[in-house]
């Protein structure tokens, strides 16, 4: 065996969930994302997903989809940079940034990607990248890209954001990276006191709305909309592959940035262009958010309901106020039997073990869809109460 494989052959965490019978990824779905999926020949609710407008299997996006399909292939054949921007690109960057309320915007081949090729991109070697402590694995990859001097500051915490911000060098940029909903425990970042610091310390403001677009603001626009700080804060990130059912991701911001990144972020210039199909489905998917509203208000109706319902239950939930609903299990193996036990009873949630999270914070990550029925969700509180109780998690 050569050595590379002997060094890894020691990583056996895997093999021992699956002799345990309990390993929880990789369960295929033989049907359409939608609130139940088909799994092993049989319905399952689902309660893991990020689809949080419910709209992957949406008429209008899978037409929009076919169609661009048929009119421009499957693929680019090339990056943006070169021979891979089509019309439908420039048509779908417009309106992100006419819908996020910014200059500019960049389609990136997916969410993780964008992260990774702007945060490694905008700051140099003197600069300064800040980051919240539970900010997404997209931008920690970023900054480990990025020559710039990191920085980290306490989860939410504002008194250690601004410690942090002390230290830096005050001719220097510094730009500070958070997500606005936090994709683990659904907690939303504190923007109004972020974008205070930022003034007064005079530092550029990134926001990662990958979980708030669809969900906060008027028609969807975000938790910066919702806050009002779409003039504060310098550039906001969103994904395609959740609120808006497809994949790829962008960047909105001004066109001094926008120029920059076009001609420097490896991650845009090196990669094969956003697909016409997916394109075409954000594009169908940014108009059925922008008319249909009482898709976002009945999110937030079965949102409350469930909230409720987990802690009258005796769930701890944590600081969660939205879509994303942590159950805290706090036992790496506890969370894998739960996992298994409640795809039994006809229920997919997403574990959350270490070493994504400490040992002690491990969880199931149940996550809420716009068409979701409150039957549904009933019927998903019931099966986390009976396994719930069996693993002694709540009385």
């Amino acid at each position: 065996m050569k050595l590379l494989q002997e060094k890894l052959s020691q990583y056996d965490a895997p093999q021992k969930a699956k002799a345990a019978g309990v390993y929880p990824y990789f369960r295929p779905i033989s049907s359409e994302q939608n609130t139940e999926v088909i799994m092993n020949g049989k319905p399952v609710l689902m309660f893991g997903s990020n689809s949080y407008m419910g709209l992957t299997n949406h008429p209008k996006v899978i037409e929009a989809a076919v169609e661009a399909t048929r009119k421009y292939g499957t693929g680019m054949a090339g990056s943006p940079f070169l021979n891979g921007t089509i019309d439908l690109h420039k048509q779908l960057e417009g309106r992100i940034a006419d819908y996020v309320g910014k200059e500019d915007a960049m389609l990136y081949s997916t969410g993780f990607g964008t992260n990774l090729g702007v945060v490694s991109t905008l700051t140099g070697r003197e600069d300064y990248v800040i980051l919240d402590e539970q900010d997404h694995a997209s931008i920690i990859e970023g900054r480990r890209l990025s020559f710039s001097t990191y920085l980290k500051y306490k989860h939410n915490d504002m008194a250690s954001l601004e410690a942090q911000l002390k230290k830096c060098d005050p001719d220097k940029v510094k730009l500070i990276v958070t997500d606005s909903v936090f994709s683990m425990e659904g907690d939303v970042a504190n923007l109004p006191e972020i974008v205070r610091l930022a003034k007064q310390y005079n530092a550029t403001v990134m926001v990662d709305e990958a979980h708030g677009i669809g969900v906060f603001g008027e028609g969807g626009r975000g938790v910066v909309n919702h806050f009002g700080l779409a003039n504060d804060v310098d550039l906001i990130m969103g994904t395609f592959s959740k609120s808006f059912a497809s994949l790829g991701g962008f960047i909105a911001t001004d066109k001094t940035i926008t120029n920059f990144l076009r001609h420097h972020s490896r991650a845009y210039i090196f990669t094969a262009s956003i697909t016409p199909a997916a394109t075409a489905a954000a594009n169908a998917a940014l108009d059925i958010m922008l008319s249909e509203p009482e898709r976002q208000q009945h999110l937030w109706d079965i949102t409350h309901y469930a909230l409720d319902n987990f802690r009258e239950m005796g769930c701890e939930i944590g600081n969660t106020s939205t879509p994303i609903i942590p159950l805290f299990i706090r036992d790496d193996y506890k969370t894998f039997h739960v996992t298994h036990d409640l795809l039994e009873e006809g229920v997919f949630v997403n574990p959350v073990v270490s070493p994504a999270v400490a040992p002690q914070d491990t969880l199931i990550r149940y996550s809420l869809m716009a068409t979701h029925t409150k039957e549904q969700v009933e019927r998903s509180l019931e099966a986390i109460r009976k396994v719930f109780k069996r693993y002694d998690i709540i009385k």
